[in-house]
């Protein structure tokens, strides 16, 4: 792909340009089958024409998308190329669902597809396939031949702990991933879904009305995606039971696990998931059903002493299936607690106290096989397993049970998501789902710290989209030379080395440093206190280095916009619509919060040599005061200064946490409801105020030097004992 802007008389001026391979078109998914063409301006923009759309009105939409897509990037939906979009009937049985074909013709394109779906994607990768804006638009021809690995290709979101994202944006979620071949959204629920049965659980202002919800699958419903709720009906309850009316149902007092000996545990889910079911009149409800800690520790310890954890929980979750049975739905639960049954393990990070002892392998064929057939088993976890992800699934494989995998995006607690997690998670996570017969992914996003922010998460999510559509083992080295292109429409470059830059910022901490990754837990740290002296020597040797990555990411975020410089120029003549060169890129709060958090990286290791200096120079000024030298002990005040001036390094602390809480506070409102804001926020503020209060220890410090030329011992200015 060029990198360079062309003005609108090269444009024209420029022949078809051949494609050397597949993988210069920058697509994401990548097609099943790809021959490329030769490249083609159009410079007068395209003419959309669609054989179905006067029958059916979802093809009407996709022409609708389509030219309201171009339309956002100047091009005109009036040209003379031709875009054909048909429905055909004589695709083969793997194509009919979701598949497509886009064949090159003279001046023109055809997408054609046996299904509305199927068409639906084919102007999805047409748009794709069309780089630069306005008259510098060019559409890179190719014979294409595509469809789904997996039936269903899902993104699971969490909205309950913390950030709770606008229905607007929740919309602008659900198009742009269907622009990439989702076709599963699901939200997350503990208790930020209101149910009429059961006032008391939502928030005011932190949850999805029942209105949100109809407008929301309507929407949806437009871009070919199904709205998969869940609702937690075991575990993951803690802010439902905290209410005092609850209180008989919970396993221990205020804890997060229903008792399944309470007979109003089940009158309970029936009353969620009934509403549920009307708000959402997909084919799917998700359960939960994960991480019940407190199982056995409370209400249910005798039966759990008697019978085994094993056998009450699997019958709870019969239970929990027949009573929903009239809901005619089919459930999914998530795998974790039976897997970790089946296979005995004490290790798993969830199950905690509670892990069992090893049970018989054959209990989950032994279930009932209504159960099976009404139910699929979402096997999860979220890093990279040397020894690959069988185990996870086969427990549930062997016994005929459906599955689902569910890989991880890997944004959760930390300041910018850790890729070097997140994609291998996802790309074999995905890959052994497929040899397993899985029909479906859920890519998660988690939010447990109640920090990360929605806009982080495309990178990690696009991924999870090529995944769970291309077939076999999905390539991370061509989705990172894609990225840019295909979502930013940046052709430069920069924005994919700035997301490797990133990635080598997490690795460094991780595998250098040894402190983790680049945790919110790391960015708010005090780095005098213990915890902070025993991380600033891991991380001392290795900051200057994590930051010049940073600071790189910065950069390249810099050089990208620079490339795309926003313009709004009144045409010339009223022949030239349309600016000639490429003006903007897209998606430009996903890059804000890139540059976000690149910043809030950087400081971390700003952070801890901060702190350092400081201490040294404290140390500087001590020994200079003691020195019989006069010209030397006029250094103290110097040194007083560099550490408390109007340059110093509190100050620096201070106004850096500063504008990150203003960028911050900006980017958590361009996606999110204000609810679960504040917390943060008064984190900054009470971050902010800790360096105050040591920039007024320090002013009282300098003004003793200055009246009696003694100074405190760092002790009393809360400063560590020294390095």
């Amino acid at each position: 792909m060029s990198r360079l802007k062309i003005s609108l008389a090269a444009v024209v001026a420029l022949a078809a340009i051949p494609l050397a391979n597949a993988q210069s078109l920058h697509l994401i998914p990548a097609p099943r089958e790809v021959v490329t063409g030769a490249s083609q301006p159009i410079p007068q923009g395209v003419k959309i024409n669609c054989s179905s759309c006067f029958t059916d009105s979802v093809d009407g939409f996709t022409v609708q998308d389509l030219t309201q897509s171009l339309a956002a990037r100047s091009i005109s939906a009036t040209g003379t190329f031709v875009v054909q979009l048909t429905r055909v009937e004589t695709l083969p049985d793997e194509m009919k669902p979701e598949g497509y074909t886009i064949t090159p013709g003279t001046n023109s394109v055809t997408l054609a597809a046996g299904s509305s779906a199927g068409l639906f994607y084919a102007a999805q990768t047409l748009k794709q396939l069309i780089e630069h804006d306005g008259a510098a638009a060019v559409v890179h021809l190719a014979t294409i031949k595509d469809w789904p690995a997996m039936k269903y290709r899902g993104v699971h979101d969490d909205l309950s702990r913390g950030p709770v994202p606008t229905l607007e944006f929740q919309k602008n979620m659900v198009r742009t991933l269907a622009a990439y071949k989702i076709n599963l959204y699901s939200p997350y629920f503990e208790h930020t879904q209101q149910y009429a049965s059961n006032p008391l659980f939502a928030p005011p202002g932190g949850a999805m009305s029942a209105s949100d919800a109809k407008e929301l699958v309507a929407f949806a419903a437009q871009y070919h995606v199904t709205i998969v709720p869940e609702q937690e009906a075991f575990g993951h309850l803690h802010h439902n039971l905290t209410w005092e009316q609850y209180q008989p149902l919970a396993e221990t007092p205020h804890g997060a696990v229903l008792a399944p000996g309470q007979a109003g545990s089940i009158a309970l889910i029936k009353q969620m998931f009934t509403e549920l079911a009307a708000m959402y009149p997909g084919p799917f409800l998700h359960i939960g059903a994960d991480e019940t800690v407190d199982l056995g520790l409370g209400q249910t310890k005798p039966d759990v002493d008697s019978r085994g954890l094993g056998p009450v929980y699997l019958d709870f979750l019969q239970k929990v299936e027949t009573a929903l049975a009239p809901l005619n739905r089919k459930l999914l639960f998530w795998g974790d607690i039976a897997q970790t049954i089946v296979q005995g393990s004490t290790a798993y990070q969830g199950v905690g106290a509670s892990s069992p002892d090893r049970v018989d392998p054959e209990i989950l064929k032994k279930m009932p096989a209504e159960f099976k057939k009404n139910t699929i088993a979402v096997a999860w976890w979220y890093t990279p397993q040397p020894k690959g992800f069988s185990k996870f699934l086969t427990p549930f494989t062997d016994a005929g049970f459906e599955t689902w995998v569910a890989s991880g995006v890997n944004n959760w607690s930390v300041v910018w998501p850790d890729d070097n997690d997140a994609l291998p998670n996802i790309q074999q996570f995905i890959a052994e789902g497929q040899r397993q017969h899985s029909t479906g992914n859920l890519n998660t996003i988690w939010y447990d710290d109640g920090e990360a922010l929605a806009n982080n998460n495309w990178y990690g999510l696009l991924f999870g989209a090529a995944a769970s559509w291309q077939k076999g083992t999905s390539s991370i080295e061509d989705f990172q030379q894609s990225f840019g292109q295909a979502f930013h429409g940046d052709s430069t470059g920069f924005l994919n080395q700035a997301q490797i830059e990133l990635m080598a910022c997490h690795r460094i901490l991780r595998e250098d440093a040894k402190v983790g990754d680049g945790s919110d837990g790391l960015f708010w740290m005090d780095p005098w206190s213990k915890d902070g002296q025993i991380r600033a020597a891991k991380i001392r040797p290795y900051s200057h280095e994590m930051r010049m990555h940073a600071e790189a990411a910065l950069t390249l975020i810099a050089k990208a916009r620079a490339a795309y410089p926003a313009t709004a120029a009144t045409p010339s003549n009223a022949s030239e619509k349309f600016p000639s060169n490429p003006t903007s890129l897209r998606n430009p709060d996903a890059i804000d919060a890139m540059e976000l958090g690149a910043r809030r990286m950087d400081f971390i290791g700003l952070k801890f040599q901060l702190a350092d200096e400081i201490v040294e120079g404290y140390a500087e000024a001590q020994k200079a005061l003691a020195n019989p030298d006069k010209k030397i002990r006029a250094q103290v005040g110097p040194d007083l200064s560099n550490i408390n001036g109007i340059n110093g390094r509190i100050a620096d602390i201070r106004d850096t946490y500063s504008l990150l809480r203003e960028l911050y506070e900006q980017a958590w409102l361009r996606s999110n409801r204000a609810y679960a804001l504040r917390p943060v926020l008064e984190h900054y503020d009470e971050t902010i105020a800790l360096w105050l209060g040591r920039s007024d220890k320090f002013r009282s410090a300098q003004r003793g030097y200055t009246d009696t030329k003694t100074l405190p011992s760092a002790g009393d200015l809360g400063l560590p004992s020294g390095r």
